[in-house]
């Protein structure tokens, strides 16, 4: 028997924030943003790292405003970016966790890959090769720190423990980290081992749907909530979440969670490990249900972000994204890789953009629009032949695409990502990963009911699609 209630979703992304209230029933989904923070990262004289202590102050006066305009709230869902980690012991956080951009993976993946090399992980892991995956992070990480912990804690169980003060790792993001046997959806012993880290820092698993507990209640009183509120645990890798709302049909589309990076995949019942995943460096990532995130990751939408910060940096003046989008309309464009590992870090992308043309003989971009062209063509590029690698490594016969996230609002890369790959793109629904977050969590509460079939079809029914068909 399912009612209508309301939910409250915790989304955290890599440049910002959000506090979201859902109300959902059998033929309900809205959304309501009651709160958005930005998240800056801090340069320390150690590396990059995240504030995240100030950002739990903002995810707490977010909730307070959440319960204050609806205290009929039934649940608190965390989701966030992967791979990063807070190190506690008896429960105090051991210094702001690193930034995944930090400089410090490099020797991570060195001391590694002396031991297992990326293919013979990918046989125990079944991840594609990021510099940064937790796996490479702990190992560049100070030894002594690591032994002085007690538990490690990626971002989104982080904020679970403190709200509850229960330590877990929840699947989907867990598998991201690159330290759990994927085949038996458990921590790997045996490589944990071999690399000389501590297991005992890893907490036990939860799949999305558990309950995680019930907020503290000192918490709950600082929130204005009830002490028995649950904090559920939801796909609380973001692109898991966002999965979860693309109103797609499996097996027939593919899917791009666009926003700071481009997750561009298929959806699969079953593990792919085979050569041909490995030789394009695709990923299985955990989904809610036991479903597969078959992808690979794009660089997104980071490098026109970054590159519009260094010009407002230079100016000393805003600038508006869409009258320079539309100003690219008209300006020619070149196709550069855009995964090339120099557009990682943040810093100057119109020099690396330069410098890239310079090594291929291909004539560099000269005005701002050119230059976001420029970027919106290459990632278009690289969207549309992920898609048909996606399509052939996961066995999917892929006839749409799905865009959903911020890169959904882009008109232009979304037409010209359809016209670069021959097929229709559906854009939408731009807050994706706070309605997986929130869809889960409402099945839970007994809100909604059904497979994740059931649950797209809701999105579907309720955030209509943007249809961009492709032009010759």
């Amino acid at each position: 028997m399912t009612g209508s209630g309301a939910v409250a979703a915790v989304d955290l992304g890599a440049t910002s924030g959000r506090v979201i209230v859902g109300h959902v029933g059998p033929d309900t989904l809205t959304t309501e943003t009651v709160a958005r923070f930005a998240n800056d990262p801090v340069p320390a004289g150690d590396g990059l790292h995240w504030n995240l202590v100030g950002m739990y102050g903002s995810v707490l006066s977010g909730l307070r405003g959440a319960f204050r305009a609806t205290p009929e709230i039934a649940s608190i869902g965390v989701d966030s970016w992967a791979v990063d980690y807070g190190l506690l012991r008896r429960g105090r956080l051991l210094g702001e966790p690193f930034h995944y951009r930090d400089e410090r993976t490099g020797r991570g993946v060195a001391a590694v890959h002396a031991r297992f090399p990326h293919a013979e992980l990918f046989e125990r892991n079944g991840l594609q090769f990021l510099p940064f995956n937790t796996l490479y992070q702990f190992a560049a990480e100070d030894a002594d720190l690591l032994a002085f912990a007690d538990t490690a804690l990626l971002v989104p169980d982080l904020v679970g423990y403190w709200l509850t003060g229960i330590a877990r790792a929840e699947q989907t993001n867990a598998s991201t980290t690159g330290l759990m046997r994927v085949l038996h959806a458990a921590w790997d012993d045996g490589l944990i081992s071999a690399l000389g880290l501590p297991r005992g820092i890893l907490p036990p698993l939860i799949a999305p749907g558990d309950r995680l507990g019930a907020l503290r209640a000192d918490v709950a009183a600082s929130i204005g909530a009830p002490e028995a509120t649950p904090v559920t645990a939801v796909g609380s890798h973001d692109t898991a979440s966002a999965v979860v709302a693309v109103p797609m049909q499996a097996d027939a589309a593919a899917y791009i969670s666009c926003g700071t990076w481009g997750l561009v995949g298929v959806e699969v019942e079953h593990l792919v490990l085979s050569r041909a995943a490995l030789e394009a460096n695709f990923t299985n990532e955990g989904g809610v249900d036991g479903r597969v995130r078959l992808l690979h990751n794009v660089m997104g939408l980071w490098v026109l972000s970054e590159a519009v910060r260094q010009w407002e940096r230079r100016e000393g003046h805003r600038i508006d994204l869409p009258t320079l989008l539309d100003a690219a309309r008209e300006a020619e464009g070149v196709v550069f890789d855009i995964n090339d590992p120099r557009f990682l870090a943040p810093g100057d992308m119109t020099s690396r953009i330069d410098a890239w043309c310079d090594e291929h003989d291909v004539a560099s971009p000269r005005t701002r629009a050119e230059y976001t062209r420029s970027i919106v063509e290459s990632l278009a590029q690289a969207f549309a032949d992920t898609v048909a690698a996606a399509g052939r490594i996961g066995g999917v016969d892929v006839r749409t695409i799905h865009i959903v996230g911020g890169g959904a609002l882009n008109e232009l890369l979304c037409q010209r990502t359809a016209d670069r790959a021959g097929m229709p793109v559906l854009a939408g629904p731009v807050e994706a990963t706070a309605l997986g977050n929130v869809l889960v969590q409402a099945r839970a509460a007994g809100f909604v009911s059904g497979s994740l079939e059931s649950l797209r079809d809701l999105v579907a029914r309720t955030h209509a699609p943007r249809r961009y068909e492709p032009r010759a």
